[in-house]
């Protein structure tokens, strides 16, 4: 076991073994600060999966942000969000925030969203002496223009965060993003060291075994925030297209309602509700094909995830997932003439070895990625790597 608390001069002594010094975090202590709570959305589930991966390899980390528990909120104050009422913008408690900064001392601080909390871990790095490096996920314009409710409380919202993430960016270190789209949108936002990184996987995902795929396609997921940007009307059209083919939903948000009353009228479709963390990988698992139709989408974790699986993932062009040239080819593209059900019955045509063959390539894809991004994160966070992953071309 690696002992978290010796000093950090630890970490640059010499090994034998280049490859185990490259997985050695031991002497770090990193404080991430996040108004995503771990069990609500991507970022948040980004964040606690490096957390594991970081202290699995003797790293110090505390993960700060508000949690979502029995339909509640804790860590501060909850105050409604603009264009979704199942999420919270939630001011911290500042004298937790601060008992648990001090008690861990953070050589580094990542801010990964522009919120209260995000603002919060700006200004207390300065007071640490913290180096602070600020993940970039959400273009919050693009999801402006998705979300009616965002017309009038969401322009002064998006006003606020843009601002927020210019400071961000001015204060940070390092910028990274999560596709080559999102790097040039922190640009034009005025981030001048920015990178790429990649997207961690929860430990179990890669250390369980997965199943084989089954004959045929029969069993459909998509699993994520029932939000516009998610294009839930492509596989709402896809079950009633494909009618020999069940249908799974899973997630919360603003278009709970509207896919509850499409799901009265087809059969197939099947709402299964909000999911706990823990239940994520059985019903990957006991699906053949996951989807992921957005028309916003800076990354798509889910679909990583499936492709760690070794399930088929179908995605469309606006998956940030597709830039990355390791993945890309183990997913399937709906295609520009296509829609979600033809991509669908295009898939299911093609034979069982081939499709066992995309789904081992998707899940090596999803390994390579998780490892490559352990050891981007650990150099950055030695401060070694003031630059992003090298798997998009730029």
């Amino acid at each position: 076991m690696l002992n978290p608390s010796q000093d950090s001069n630890d970490m640059l002594k010499p090994t034998a073994d280049p490859e185990r010094n490259a997985l050695d975090g031991t002497g770090l202590r990193i404080a991430i600060v996040s108004d995503a709570a771990p069990e609500r959305n991507g970022v948040g589930a980004y964040y606690r999966d490096l957390a594991e991966h970081l202290k699995a390899v003797g790293v110090r980390v505390d993960l700060i942000s508000p949690r979502f528990r029995a339909g509640h909120w804790y860590g501060g104050l909850p105050l409604p969000l603009p264009g979704d009422p199942t999420q919270r913008f939630v001011l911290p408690s500042l004298p937790l925030v601060m008992r648990r900064m001090a008690r861990l001392r953070p050589d580094v601080v990542i801010v990964p969203t522009p919120g209260p909390f995000g603002m919060l871990g700006m200004v207390l790095a300065r007071r640490w002496h913290a180096r602070l490096v600020v993940g970039f996920h959400t273009h919050f314009e693009r999801l402006a223009e998705l979300n009616d409710d965002w017309v009038l409380r969401g322009k002064v919202a998006q006003a606020y965060l843009n601002t927020c993430n210019r400071a961000l960016f001015h204060e940070g270190a390092l910028v990274l993003a999560n596709s080559q789209e999102m790097v040039d949108i922190a640009r034009s936002i005025g981030a001048k060291r920015v990178g790429l990184m990649g997207t961690p996987l929860p430990k179990a995902f890669l250390d369980t075994p997965p199943q084989p795929l089954r004959a045929g396609v029969g069993r459909v997921l998509f699993a994520g925030r029932l939000a516009p940007e998610k294009n839930l009307g492509a596989v709402v059209n896809a079950a009633a297209a494909l009618p020999d083919m069940q249908f799974q939903v899973a997630g919360d948000g603003p278009l709970r309602q509207w896919l509850l009353e499409q799901a009265e009228g087809l059969p197939n479709l099947h709402y299964v509700g909000w999911v706990k963390r823990q239940q994520i990988m059985p019903l990957i698992d006991s699906a053949d094909a996951l989807v992921l139709p957005s028309t916003v989408e800076s990354f798509g974790t889910i679909a990583l995830e499936a492709m760690a699986r070794a399930r088929l993932v179908v995605v469309s062009s606006q998956c940030g997932i597709l830039s990355w040239d390791s993945l890309e080819r183990g997913l399937f593209q709906i295609r520009a003439n296509e829609t979600l059900g033809e991509t669908l019955a295009r898939v299911r045509a093609l034979d069982h070895a081939i499709l066992q063959r995309k789904a081992d390539i998707a899940r090596d894809g999803a390994r390579e990625l998780n490892d490559r991004n352990l050891r981007h994160w650990l150099r950055v966070l030695r401060d070694q790597e003031t630059a992003g992953a090298d798997d998009v071309p730029v």
